[in-house]
């Protein structure tokens, strides 16, 4: 036995305890224990660690310690919030504490080294423990399966017995009063007494739990056991004369049948109702067949409203509810027409499509209310999950039916009005494709039976009149816009605004806002300033506004002084909205060189580009401003080609491009601008600033160009016109080829405008040049 003694930092543990080779990390925070710390770091990085005896002890002497400790390395320090210190040590070898020394401000000990004993085992004896120990080690692992994958491979490559046995402690979850009896085993011999006993002991344990598990899983049947109390109970009940309540499973029976559906569904229906009568009460997966069964049955899978089919009451509704839209209205009387002849749903589904606040949602609401039909609306804006169409399956946790399964539950019948809403702002992402999904939906084809994952029975939605709404058809994918008929609900004149804002909207906001008709009134000439210089939409969205907020300042002003009547005037307008928020730019008051006015449609309507075009000095290069995208710029680049090629008819130099450099641009450089329809106003400016010659200044021109000089025919003609009528334009310059939609405009919108239709470039110069 060595006899070496030393004296080193003592660091008492609480709930743990430390054995040789055994890496662990502990929070300190104990004045003394963070100065034991300080002082190892300081030496050699050693301090002793032992263990208390009661670990609520907050000063402990040596009396309260175990003496059986462990000389760790620290390895690693980490201060925490709150002045704690994390440390990570690594075990080295056992110790004895022999005594405390009363150093302030830490614990310091007498340590003896040397507590190890020679060993008097032969090697028979030892091998023989070593294979008695590794056999129940292995037999631990097969009652444990994960500590026999992670932990036992490592601890039967071990030679030494001593070793073996401290790392079984370590490695095994013992608690650490155990671990402390191994620590104090000195002796080989007592060590392995130990540790065989503890392992012993731990296998017997598991045989037992896992055979009793398996005994009371075969005596109990916990679903046998619940339906015969149910029973008993009910027995019971009818013996006292008393009431049985229905239970869940003889409600859902009750309403299953008095559901009007096919035999089929029915059929299922009853299957899962008696499977829900098998199972506990409280179960997680009766819940999901409650919840299941609340659901079908709630649905209206025969269920129906009557139709009104008057014609001339759908077409009274939707006079009454909306001022002008006569194409809109004519279609849309056909298409009822047609459903009342054949009683069926097959026809196109109607899609709205049309700039906002043109009054597509309410369209819809109308058409429910002319034919007396339940309305429900699911609006698709930004949904990009499939289930959502679809639902989800019910083995997934928290499962629903998709929106057009819930819409059907919402309205009570089969037969509603369905109005889908934003159909082109649907999205896809990995969950699906929410458009593909909604193909199954509106095809006539395909929708008779329906399948949503959640009910998983066929849901027939031949009957619903789907009704889709869109600002724009060019993101709606081409599959699922074959399947609707574009209705397109285009802007509004001024006239066609005032005359709603006098007939619906000034009576809506002024009921909203607590007011009569006697108390406040508003002109017709302030309605028309309201919509000329307070408004620039292609809707009336933010003319409701607008007037909304006329009427709020009338209240206030009206509660203020209830002894007058207030008369809202176009000179008093500016007091109630501020200054004009909106001003339209005329044309040019002179003709000039290189400015030429294009026409451009917005998702808000219609507005005029002044396109003006620089030749200078150069090297022939074409610059490009204004935020112009891609298609613009293609549109300039081809405007370019042909005006170089038609330049020898207008006594331009050959090497003209080579030494002159154009610069094109379109004011207000921070909005983008795009789309193809603006080809022949660029060319004509290149030409008219090459050549220099002058443009009309009250002629505007919209349509695309060819390199051959063709001029191609383009859309948002309506809005165009109107932008052009508003810049106070004379004459306007339009494909030939677009001459059938202006046949359709009302004389409202071309009246004083004279229409030149155009079919090649020459056409073109022609009317815009003038003439010299």
């Amino acid at each position: 036995m060595v006899d070496k003694t030393i004296t080193m930092p003592v660091i008492a543990l609480r709930g743990m305890t430390v054995l040789p080779k055994m890496m662990l990390h502990f929070d300190i925070s104990r004045t003394k224990s963070v100065a034991a710390v300080e002082k190892a770091m300081v030496g050699d990085q050693k301090v002793c660690l032992v263990t208390q005896k009661n670990p609520d002890e907050a000063d402990p002497a040596f009396e309260d310690l175990h003496h059986m400790g462990t000389v760790a390395l620290i390895k690693q320090l980490v201060k925490m919030p709150g002045n704690v210190i994390r440390v990570m040590v690594e075990g080295l070898k056992r110790v004895e504490l022999l005594a405390l020394e009363s150093e302030e401000p830490m614990l310091v000990g007498e340590i003896d080294q040397a507590p190890e004993y020679e060993e008097l085992l032969d090697d028979i004896t030892r091998q023989a423990m070593m294979q008695i120990v590794r056999d129940k080690l292995s037999e631990y692992g097969k009652e444990n399966p994960r500590i026999a994958k992670e932990v036992i491979p490592g601890l039967l490559v071990l030679t030494d017995l001593g070793e073996l046995l401290d790392q079984i402690a370590v490695q095994l979850p013992w608690d650490y009063l155990i671990r402390q009896q191994v620590l104090d085993s000195v002796m080989v011999e007592d060590r392995y007494a130990l540790v065989m006993k503890h392992l012993l002991t731990e296998i017997e344990v598991t045989k037992i739990k896992r055979e009793l598990q398996s005994t009371v899983k075969e005596r109990i049947d916990k679903n046998q056991k619940d339906y015969i109390l149910r029973e008993q109970l009910k027995v019971i009940r009818e013996e006292l004369g008393e009431d049985n309540p229905l239970s869940d499973a003889d409600e859902y029976s009750k309403r299953l049948k008095a559901l009007k559906a096919d035999k089929e569904i029915k059929d299922k229906i009853h299957k899962e109702i008696e499977r829900f009568k098998s199972m506990p009460g409280g179960s997680q997966e009766a819940n999901v067949v409650r919840m299941y069964l609340e659901t079908v049955l709630d649905l209206p899978w025969k269920k129906v409203s009557k139709d009104n089919n008057s014609i001339a009451h759908a077409e009274k509704v939707l006079e009454e509810d909306h001022y002008g839209l006569s194409k809109v209205k004519e279609r849309i009387l056909e298409y009822l027409a047609v459903r009342v002849l054949t009683k069926k749903g097959s026809s196109p589904i109607i899609c709205l499509v049309g700039p906002p606040g043109t009054g597509k949602t309410s369209i819809a609401r109308s058409v429910a209310k002319a034919l007396n039909k339940e309305y429900v609306r699911i609006s698709l804006g930004g949904v990009r999950d499939e289930a959502e169409i679809r639902g989800h399956r019910k083995t997934y946790v928290g499962a629903m039916p998709g929106r057009i399964a819930e819409a059907l539950r919402q309205a009570g019948v089969s037969n509603p009005l369905m109005l889908l809403d934003e159909i082109d702002k649907v999205s896809r992402d990995y969950k699906g494709d929410t458009s593909s999904a909604l193909l199954e939906v509106l095809d006539s084809e395909q929708n008779v039976k329906f399948r949503d994952h959640y009910v998983e029975l066929p849901i027939d939605l031949s009957n619903v009149l789907f009704i889709a709404t869109a600002n724009t058809t060019s993101t709606i994918p081409g599959p699922l816009l074959d399947r609707m008929e574009v209705i397109e609900v285009t802007s509004y004149t001024e006239n066609e605004k005032f005359h709603i804002a006098k007939n619906y909207l000034v009576r809506k906001q002024r009921e909203k806002n607590g007011l009569k008709e006697s108390q406040v009134t508003i002109t017709d000439k302030a309605l028309e300033k309201i919509i000329h210089n307070y408004t620039r939409e292609a809707g009336v969205r933010t003319l409701e506004r607008r007037i909304g907020a006329v009427y709020r300042k009338a209240a206030r002003q009206f509660l203020e002084d209830r002894s007058q009547v207030i008369e809202i005037t176009e000179a008093g307008i500016e007091a109630y909205l501020g200054k004009e928020k909106v001003t339209f730019e005329d044309v040019n008051e002179d003709d000039e060189v290189g400015i030429v006015r294009g026409l451009a449609w917005t998702s808000v309507g219609g507005s005029t580009l002044q396109i003006e075009v620089n030749v200078m000095p150069g090297k022939g290069n074409l610059l490009l401003t204004g935020q112009m995208g891609d298609v613009m710029k293609e549109s300039a680049r081809i405007a370019l080609s042909y005006v170089r090629s038609v330049c020898p008819q207008y006594q331009v130099k050959d090497d003209y491009f080579e030494k002159h450099d154009i610069h094109l641009h379109i004011p207000e450089g921070a909005v983008p601008k795009d789309g193809p329809s603006a080809g022949i106003t660029m060319a004509t400016a290149m030409l008219s600033a090459v050549t220099n010659r002058k443009v009309y200044a009250k002629l505007a021109m919209t349509g695309e160009i060819t390199l051959r000089g063709r001029v191609l025919p383009i859309g948002g003609l309506k809005e165009k016109i109107l932008a052009a009528r508003m810049a106070h334009v004379e004459k306007v310059l339009v494909p030939y080829k677009n001459r059938k939609d202006i046949l359709e405009l009302s004389d409202e919108i071309t009246g004083n405008l004279t229409i030149v239709y155009v079919k090649h470039m020459p056409e073109v110069i022609k009317e815009a040049f003038v003439q010299e």
